[in-house]
């Protein structure tokens, strides 16, 4: 009986080694199917509605388009018509002012409101909400509000200004200031955002570090500049970089400024996105926006590479 039980598992051991492979995938290329079936909606989305768009500005930079169908070849035209377009280079200034102003504004006012409220209690949650309920609000009905609010004269602003004796103050009517008071409401649309950013930054430190530090009598200064503030060079790199593309071609730097000034007053205000919409929706200069556009993408693109080169991409260094 041994013997011949024996005989049977030799067989079906057999058997079972030399019955052929079931004709198919593998796993491991069933689930590479998978994995791209699941990107597949969201890298369509972004060749139709990013990539092709993008190709079709960069070919339309070198027409002359009316919107109604005429299609000019114009060669350079369009490109050599900004360098000699005053009006371009003052949205040139006025983009990079606004930049300059708006990026390190919304990372100190980020980084300071996040460490204000980092600890969990019951005061600093109702704080968090309060910071970041602009957030949830349209940016066309913040920019109306603000809009009536700095009116001249009838403004709440203005009133105020009145009781302590600043009067005929026109915010967004005089050129020297509607800038400034567009980067004031900016930053504080935003910085309830950034403040969240921050906030899951500081909370991926470990705590241990600090009791370290406080062990060896490392004060709150010492423990931001050597713990906090290296540790969130991921963190900084990420809202620096997020923030310097919103300030360039975001909703914040053309809805709000479209909405309360429109670019005035003698164009203090009017951004290259601004101008850009007005040549072509305004002025149906179709061809001369999309060479703007792509001027535009350029120069985010070169400012891009120069804040990756000088940050690292906010890598750490283990040297």
């Amino acid at each position: 009986m041994t013997m011949q039980s024996a005989g049977n598992a030799n067989s079906i051991a057999t058997g079972a080694v030399a019955r052929p492979r079931a004709a198919g995938l593998s796993v491991k290329h069933r689930e590479w199917i998978a994995g791209y079936l699941f990107i597949a909606p969201d890298f369509l989305g972004l060749v139709l509605f990013i990539g092709v768009p993008m190709i079709l500005a960069l070919t339309m930079g070198f027409f002359n388009v009316n919107g109604f169908g005429a299609f000019t070849f114009v060669g350079l035209d369009n490109y050599k018509k900004m360098l000699i377009d005053p009006t371009f280079w003052q949205c040139l200034k006025a983009t990079s002012v606004y930049v300059v102003l708006i990026v390190p504004a919304l990372y100190v006012s980020g980084l300071g409101l996040a460490l204000l409220v980092q600890r969990t209690n019951r005061f600093n949650t109702v704080m968090r909400a309060m910071f970041f309920a602009p957030q949830m609000v349209s940016l066309v009905v913040i920019a109306v509000v603000w809009q009536l609010m700095s009116a001249d004269k009838q403004g709440i602003i203005a009133r105020a200004l009145a009781t302590i004796g600043v009067t005929n103050l026109s915010l967004l009517g005089n050129p020297n200031l509607a800038l400034y008071t567009v980067v004031f409401v900016t930053v504080w649309f935003s910085m309830g955002f950034y403040m969240m950013i921050f906030l899951g930054g500081l909370q991926d430190i470990p705590r241990e570090y600090y009791e370290a530090a406080e062990i060896d009598g490392a004060g709150r200064v010492q423990r931001f500049w050597h713990i906090t503030f290296p540790l969130l060079r991921p963190t900084s790199f990420f809202i620096l970089l997020t923030s310097l593309v919103a300030a360039v071609a975001g909703s914040q730097a053309f809805d709000l400024i479209y909405v309360m000034t429109k670019g005035g007053p003698a164009n203090a205000t009017q951004v290259i996105v601004v101008y850009i919409y007005q040549q072509a929706f305004q002025f149906s200069a179709f061809g001369y926006a999309a060479a703007m556009a792509s001027i535009l993408v350029l120069i985010l693109l070169l400012v891009t590479g120069v804040l990756f080169l000088l940050t690292r991409g906010g890598r750490f260094s283990y040297e």
